[in-house]
């Protein structure tokens, strides 16, 4: 008896010490707002009247998944994660682990997984591909809200010429649940305008087809109008039978989710060639587009990056799958040129150190982090210091 009794006070302890590390993947769903799209309300499920909050803690328990302690002599979590629709252009989920994602030099730092596949019948790279633009935040105020600025992964297509920065759509509730039928989708169902730089492409409508029949407007929104803005990226969707019977999504080069097959770390399988790495910290940028270096991030969004109709397939809508922290047991160290002591290194630290060395008041900075290069002094060699941190990430 004794011994039985401390078999399970071991396993005890075990199953607390593991629940104490910091833990691989996502523990918590902030936001969830999707774009109309088909698989809405079914994404999480929707239940009649319930309100946003419910509607976020659905989405929150698909991602999540759970962690399962086996019997036996063995001690293994197993996560187990659902899976949300972001519908289309400018749906989002914001989600956060237990603990910040360390910046790891040189290394890829976190995963999000789609559902993306290379497709069976065509020679081209593609198939299944709805890119999900990335979006991070620290919790600079720390007060546990993802509140904070956020600065955009810079994927493969950020500086293509087709992309649009500052793009904005608004999407309108439905006067009814069908449009203009021709077979296989109502065409004319749930209209939407944007600021889209081609003049032709300024207004149109989510398509609904046949394979989902149910409102594809979220049904918690109370208002008439939804609106979305942030970076568009460019259709990927080709129809290769040219009879509009079979599609094929591109996949974009890297840097996005929902775009590629996804390598999974933890699964104990090998990288693929060609499959999406994951993401890095170092990919961020800020509105302008200018590099911003971060140590660690706190928070991290996800949106579908495109606006285009497949036929009958539907609408482009990002799929989110989970995700996990590549380094859930990394320690952030200061971060260099961080003279403002904000969590990040941008133009503002310049700025700082600039202000100081002209003997300006500066509330809240950092005066070993503003001696840039180290050398007991601040002049104009710690701009330029600061300048490079910036430059070369």
């Amino acid at each position: 008896m004794k011994k039985a009794i401390f078999t399970i006070a071991v396993s005890s302890m075990l199953a607390i010490a593991a629940w104490a590390q910091n833990q691989p993947y996502i523990t918590r769903v902030y936001d969830f707002q999707p774009a109309p799209g088909q698989f809405v309300n079914t994404m999480p499920q929707y239940k009649a009247g319930e309100p946003r909050d419910s509607v976020v803690a659905r989405a929150s328990k698909a991602l999540c998944g759970y962690w399962d302690i086996d019997d036996g002599d063995t001690l293994g979590m197993v996560y187990k994660p659902g899976m949300v629709s972001l519908g289309s252009y400018g749906g989002y989920v914001v989600f956060g682990f237990d603990h910040p994602v360390v910046n790891v030099a040189g290394d890829y730092d976190f995963q999000v997984f789609g559902n993306a596949f290379q497709g069976s019948s065509t020679a081209l790279q593609g198939g299944s591909s709805e890119p999900g633009i990335v979006m991070v935040s620290c919790d600079v105020n720390h007060n546990g809200v993802p509140d904070d600025p956020w600065y955009e992964l810079a994927g493969s297509d950020y500086y293509n010429a087709k992309t649009q920065h500052g793009y904005s759509i608004t999407y309108y509730r439905p006067a009814s649940e069908q449009g203009t039928y021709d077979g296989s989708v109502w065409h004319s169902y749930i209209k939407w305008t944007s600021n889209d730089v081609n003049p032709d492409s300024t207004s149109g409508y989510v398509e609904k087809n046949t394979f989902h029949a149910q409102s594809y407007w979220p049904m918690w929104v109370a208002g008439d109008t939804l609106s979305f803005s942030g970076t568009k990226l460019a259709g990927n969707a080709i129809d290769q039978s040219g009879q509009g019977s079979m599609w094929v999504q591109l996949f974009m080069d890297w840097g996005y989710v929902d775009n590629r097959p996804d390598y999974d770390p933890y699964s104990g399988n090998a990288y693929a060639e060609g499959q999406n790495r994951g993401f890095k910290i170092d990919w961020a940028v800020d509105a302008g587009g200018h590099p911003v270096v971060l140590d660690y991030i706190d928070y991290v969004k996800v949106y579908c990056g495109t606006l285009q109709s497949c036929g009958w397939i539907g609408e482009t809508s990002t799929e989110v799958a989970g995700a996990v922290d590549f380094h859930p047991q990394a320690v952030a160290h200061p971060l260099e040129g961080d003279a403002n002591a904000d969590g990040r290194v941008d133009v503002s630290d310049v700025t700082t150190v600039i202000n100081l060395i002209l003997g300006q008041a500066v509330d809240g900075y950092n005066p070993v982090q503003a001696d840039v290069n180290g050398d007991a002094k601040l002049d104009v060699s710690d701009i330029t210091s600061v300048n490079n941190i910036i430059l070369l990430h």
